[in-house]
């Protein structure tokens, strides 16, 4: 439900953060020990566009977490990268959920579809293909970037989630998703 700040209670205030940002360090906390051990391993944050711009039907709790998800995956990327561990934050603009699609008007998503260059929102499977790309070993490093990026996948990760291998330019297709990444090393 969105309130103005000053109607939020410091209940939901906490109940936003800590299931989204505290769960998200506590999480890390626990993983990321071992892969420095190990010398090894790629965390993967998401945290949607409401962690990066402003909207006036934003729930504020939600938006502030997530932003702090952002945060969070670049200093800890900072701290990791040296010993091996990769750390990216995918981070979508409108996913096509089942509840997206229950609550939000279908004008202002076919709205949202035309803003798009391939003329659709994400999908929970896009974030999914990003997310197992992103723990491959394809990307041994990913530069920061400040804004969206197209990806290009070969067929195998755009279809059946394999590892990529070299299948030549019209063999790939094009996946739009904005993907951000936060930090990686």
């Amino acid at each position: 439900m969105l309130r103005p700040i000053e109607d939020i209670s410091e209940k939901g205030w906490h109940a936003s953060i800590d299931g989204n940002l505290t769960a998200t360090f506590l999480t890390i906390k626990s993983f990321l020990p071992g892969m420095k051990e190990r010398k090894a391993g790629s965390v993967i944050t998401i945290s949607p566009s409401a962690g990066r711009k402003p909207h006036p039907n934003a729930p504020i709790p939600y938006s502030a977490a997530k932003a702090g998800i952002q945060m969070l995956t670049q200093d800890v990327a900072v701290q990791a990268g040296p010993y091996g561990v990769r750390v990216n934050c995918i981070a979508p603009e409108t996913i096509l959920t089942e509840r997206n699609q229950q609550h939000i008007p279908e004008g202002r998503i076919q709205s949202l579809i035309d803003m798009h260059p391939i003329k659709r929102l994400g999908t929970p499977e896009d974030v999914a293909r990003a997310a197992l790309f992103q723990a491959s070993a394809v990307p041994a490093i990913v530069l920061p970037v400040a804004t969206a990026v197209t990806l290009r996948l070969p067929r195998p990760w755009a279809h059946r989630h394999a590892l990529p291998v070299n299948t030549g330019e019209e063999q790939c297709i094009q996946r739009e998703l904005t993907l951000r990444s936060c930090a990686a090393f």
